[in-house]
């Protein structure tokens, strides 16, 4: 692996095309342990079969070695999987089919490799106009697979729920029932709507406040079957207010993919563990961060990620949802997988302008596993989009 010479003309917002020579290959290279202090979940995404028949609105159709391969990549990091979450594009192209196997698959490695692993449970099969009762029996079947494959459950937001709950009192008997039916404790999922516009009123209004509200005493009444919840807001102020509202022994993930490095960090009154879709793509650097935290290295921790920060917030920029263009093109020019498909075609829904500033921000953070790689790669991309190349 060497210093990257190749020089690309690059597609600026505005209008300009102008030169841009990558740096050095990541530092970022050494294999990690669990981390000590912190519990931290990648969630991880999918990898597109690009050879497959079909349209792109069909049935989801994977590379299942490169799948794999990425989840060992991350378990060799140090990470826990986060196994068919929003990442792995539930409820954006992959199928309730084509999660079971995935689901069977991962469980399968992680217990072949001694990795972490928990899956998402939620209501995706479900047609649109499905009843209280239906969301809660597609629940219980979702967690009754997860917990059968032998993986913890992370209970999902239900777009069908949000769609059927007329106010609180539904959310938690619904959450107290599934919860009840659990073998062992779960992870709870709070995704705002910045992420999924069809989640917006979880919890039973669109005051927050109260939502919170709704959503501790679901936690505080079912106790004993949850692990933790992972609050993906983007709002840390919150997420710090919620975390202090905990009872004892129930954890926060945070989900807050642009003020991570702070929520892990902590303060005098706590901290948020992680289970986050930013860890898919910058895995190597943030190991490298939890590692010098469980040294007690605060400086080193901030010095790693604090690049690692601007391309987040680029990746997950609004409209939100479409950030799983960003984690997939990464891994591409990381040479995690040999092409730049994805589930339901979601490989077009950002620009190349956007790619492109992916590319330098990546490279700025120390990201680029092989700089001269990834430009090569990011060249075909600029062509392919009629930006001639020198």
């Amino acid at each position: 692996m060497s210093v990257a010479t190749t020089t690309l003309r690059l597609p600026r917002a505005g209008g300009a095309i102008e030169p841009y020579t990558p740096g050095a290959p990541s530092p970022y290279t050494e294999p990690h342990a669990l981390a000590r202090s912190r519990i931290a979940f990648a969630a991880a995404h999918v990898v597109a079969d690009p050879l497959a028949g079909g349209d792109p609105d069909g049935p989801a159709q994977l590379d299942w070695e490169a799948t794999l391969a990425f989840r060992r990549h991350l378990w060799s990091h140090g990470f826990r999987v986060a196994e068919a979450m929003d990442t792995a594009q539930r409820g954006m192209g992959l199928d309730w089919a084509a999660t079971q196997e995935l689901i069977r698959r991962s469980v399968a490695e992680a217990k072949a490799v001694g990795g972490g692993i928990a899956a998402g449970a939620g209501t995706d099969h479900l047609a649109p106009g499905a009843s209280l009762d239906a969301v809660r029996a597609a629940y219980e079947e979702q967690c009754a697979f997860v917990e059968g494959a032998g993986a913890p459950v992370i209970l999902m937001a239900s777009r069908a729920l949000a769609a059927a709950a007329t106010g609180p009192d539904d959310y938690a008997a619904v959450y107290d029932h599934v919860l009840g039916q659990l073998e062992r404790p779960a992870i709870l999922h709070w995704l705002g709507p910045a992420f999924d516009p069809a989640l917006d009123g979880y919890w039973g209004g669109a005051d927050l406040d109260a939502a919170a509200e709704t959503m501790l005493a679901v936690i505080a009444a079912n106790a004993a079957k949850v692990d933790g919840v992972k609050v993906s807001l983007l709002d840390h102020e919150r997420e710090i207010a919620i975390r202090r509202a905990l009872p004892g022994g129930v954890r926060l993930y945070s989900g807050d993919d642009f003020h991570y490095p702070e929520l892990i960090r902590g303060d005098e009154h706590g901290y948020s563990d992680a289970l986050l879709g930013i860890f898919d793509a910058i895995a190597p650097a943030a190991a490298a961060a939890l590692a010098a935290l469980d040294d007690g290295d605060t400086d080193r921790y901030d010095a790693i990620l604090a690049p690692t920060v601007p391309l987040s917030r680029h990746i997950f920029r609004a409209p939100t949802y479409r950030y799983k263009t960003g984690v997939v093109f990464l891994a591409y020019l990381n040479d995690h997988q040999r092409h730049f498909r994805m589930v339901g075609g979601q490989e077009g829904a950002r620009s190349v302008v956007h790619l492109a500033e992916l590319f330098v921000l990546a490279d700025a953070a120390g990201l680029l596993r092989d700089p001269e790689v990834a430009a090569g790669r990011m060249r075909g991309v600029l062509e392919l989009a009629g930006v001639e190349q020198p």
